[in-house]
């Protein structure tokens, strides 16, 4: 069976299951309804069996449907993986390197080493898959991507390999509608703020996935502190943003920049035994590496040694 084949196949059947009509199914298909007719008696024609119950509403999978339909879903699978590779190889010829990383995470580390990289391999270029961590890890279990760069390589999978930076602090945006808030203290000495007490503030947190996230829900259940999210944001900047103007209080890493604003918002540095970062740079771990990938991770680390703790 081709490929576009096992396609339609599976558009018809799930149309099927949808409407429980073979005429709405057929309109919604673009197709006829006696061709759609046609090629589902065909199918179980051949097979010997029925694949849709049609006796009673609405329509179901028979127990042979329910095979074939996980058939025809294994062939897409190994149709896409198919596809993924033959790319991959493609774009080793052409010279391209697939790299996922969290947005504000570029905008702050891609310039410290990319065009280092870029000077040693000035053939090469670059493809950057900005996403959340969680999808970006996936995708590169996936080979769908060479290299994942993030900020904590310990919650990561295990068949993935990491070059680490070191650890890097992260610091607290504490506005004035925080307890904590010290009149006219541009930044408070770092160890004379307690991380529960922190945590008790009223939050503005980056969304359940990110790096940050996932150390502070970690903290939140060692502390066990009930949180008071007032608002969540995919976006770092957003969430620092709020902050600023007196949402609440947010914790943001120190590859942010944060210009001093007493009058606002106190800068309070954690302390990195509480919480710290390191960023890294992954590869699947059945991945072989060749000289330029180790150029990549060698000009991603070298900035990062002048920088760690």
């Amino acid at each position: 069976m081709s490929k576009l084949e096992s396609q339609d196949i599976l558009c018809y059947i799930d149309s099927l299951l949808k409407y429980s009509n073979y005429s709405k199914a057929a309109q919604s298909l673009y197709i006829s309804q006696p061709y759609l007719t046609k090629v589902i008696k065909k199918i179980e024609g051949q097979l010997g069996c029925e694949l849709i119950t049609r006796n009673k509403l609405p329509y179901r999978l028979t127990e042979q449907g329910k095979i074939y339909y996980q058939y025809l879903t294994s062939l897409e699978h190994s149709y896409a993986k198919l596809i993924r590779e033959i790319s991959y190889l493609s774009d080793i010829d052409n010279k391209v390197f697939r790299i996922g990383i969290l947005p504000s995470l570029g905008s702050y580390l891609t310039p410290l080493f990319l065009p280092r990289f870029l000077e040693l391999h000035p053939g090469y270029t670059i493809n950057l898959v900005e996403d959340l961590p969680e999808k970006n890890e996936k995708r590169l279990q996936n080979n769908e991507l060479d290299f994942w760069i993030g900020q904590n390589s310990s919650s990561i999978s295990p068949n993935l390999n990491s070059f680490s930076w070191g650890r890097h602090s992260y610091r607290a945006i504490i506005p004035r509608c925080c307890e904590l808030y010290q009149e006219n203290a541009a930044v408070i000495p770092e160890g004379t703020i307690e991380i529960s007490t922190i945590l008790s503030q009223r939050l503005i947190l980056t969304s359940k996935g990110s790096a940050i996230r996932k150390q502070i829900d970690q903290l939140l259940s060692v502390y066990k502190v009930q949180p008071n999210i007032v608002m969540e944001s995919k976006e770092i900047y957003t969430v620092l943003k709020l902050a600023k103007h007196n949402l609440g209080l947010t914790i943001v890493p120190e590859s942010i920049r944060i210009d001093e604003c007493p009058s606002e918002y106190n800068i309070y540095p954690i302390p990195v035994e509480k919480m710290c970062l390191d960023y890294f740079i992954a590869h699947h771990g059945e991945k072989k590496l060749n000289s330029v990938d180790h150029d990549l991770i060698h000009t991603f680390l070298n900035h990062g040694q002048q920088c760690a703790i």
